[in-house]
């Protein structure tokens, strides 16, 4: 993770000391990292690392978070549909082409994801994906730890999707995290807002 020493101390030592707020918001500017940070603290938690970094933990674990295919990380982001899936398209539909995409541009933009998969309008978290959310976080952990969602681009969500996740932060299921990510705070609803903890990120400099 590029700069952001702060944010990556506070997420450590959160995690080391068992106190995980079930439910998190990463605000930043565009190119700050959140994503690529999300996964890194998502890693930490599920993998029992410890010391700051994702290389001392579970191995077997670890090797499963460089393919992004550890079965009790799970990933909710903007999509709509195109040639291929014509009809209630849901992140699950677009799974192989989002592993592409974080393991060519960890950093990447809407707008890079949009270029990505070819959407032909643009891509948005709608009501379709609240039933895969439910479905996932409501599974057995594979590994007998906690479950980890993460909604990338929260800002997408239209109000029905939002009004249902919301439910779900107000009640949420033991051993589960949900790490929404936005450049765009103000277009969240404030009632999930509230019932996150607040991470902010600072842009990197260019260099």
């Amino acid at each position: 993770i590029l700069g952001q020493n702060e944010v990556k101390l506070q997420l450590t030592k959160s995690a080391d000391a068992k106190r995980i707020a079930h439910a998190q918001l990463f605000i930043g500017p565009e190119g700050a990292g959140m994503l690529a940070t999300a996964i890194a603290y998502a890693q930490y938690i599920l993998c029992q690392n410890t010391g700051n970094e994702n290389n001392n933990g579970n191995a077997a674990c670890n090797l499963k978070f460089s393919h992004f295919n550890h079965p009790d990380l799970h990933f909710i982001f903007p999509v709509n549909v195109t040639d291929k899936i014509k009809k209630h398209p849901t992140s699950a539909d677009f799974l192989t082409e989002w592993r592409e995409f974080l393991s060519q541009k960890p950093y990447a933009s809407y707008n890079d994801w949009m270029d990505k998969v070819g959407f032909k309008t643009q891509p948005f978290i709608g009501v379709d994906q609240t039933s895969e959310i439910f479905q996932k976080m409501a599974l057995k952990s594979f590994e007998g730890g906690y479950k980890i969602m993460i909604i990338w681009c929260a800002d997408k969500m239209n109000t029905e999707t939002s009004n249902k996740l919301l439910k779900l932060l107000e009640e949420p299921l033991d051993n589960t995290l949900f790490i929404l990510i936005t450049e765009h705070p103000k277009n969240i609803l404030q009632t999930i807002s509230s019932r996150c903890q607040i991470t902010k990120f600072n842009a990197i400099a260019p260099q």
